[in-house]
């Protein structure tokens, strides 16, 4: 059985669509269509996770997630969640950490598929410039989640 619930982060609604056993897709939604029903296990870890990653507490998550897409997709994703925290990489990096130095476009379409938003974290990935292009919750979000990583990186650095 699918459920379903929903987070409100200090970027907006995240809907959490899960299976009995794995997480099948974390996504910033716009409609304010309630959940009703109470958050199972799963669902309420994911939403723990969450707010304890807002909070600057949580660097890596730790849950099931479905991998449900080509090879080449599930390896671009399996990458980004090797990203460091608070650090980015291109999309030419990724396709040359993953053997596929030729793919950085099919990298960006591989993160454009990605459905594990923050969980799995594409919006760590910049074009080669530098420059923020592509991501599903919009840009400023994109932004956003960086700025916050960076914030908590630095504050835990200096006080280190």
């Amino acid at each position: 059985m699918i459920r379903t619930a929903d987070y409100h982060s200090p970027l907006g609604r995240i809907q959490i669509v899960s299976s009995p056993v794995e997480i099948l897709s974390v996504q910033f939604v716009l409609t304010d269509r309630p959940i009703e029903a109470p958050p199972t296990a799963l669902l309420q870890n994911a939403i723990n996770q969450l707010e304890d990653y807002f909070k600057g507490r949580l660097k890596r998550f730790d849950l099931p997630l479905n991998f449900q897409g080509t090879p080449f997709q599930n390896k671009v994703w399996q990458r980004l969640q090797m990203i460091p925290y608070g650090e980015t990489r291109s999309y030419r990096e990724i396709a040359g950490s993953i053997q596929s130095p030729q793919a950085s476009r099919a990298v960006g379409g591989a993160c454009n598929q990605n459905r594990w938003m923050i969980l799995v974290p594409c919006h760590r990935v910049l074009g080669q410039t530098g420059k923020l292009v592509g991501y599903a919750g919009g840009l400023k979000i994109k932004e956003a989640l960086l700025l916050h990583e960076k914030t908590v990186k630095d504050n835990f650095t200096a006080g280190e």
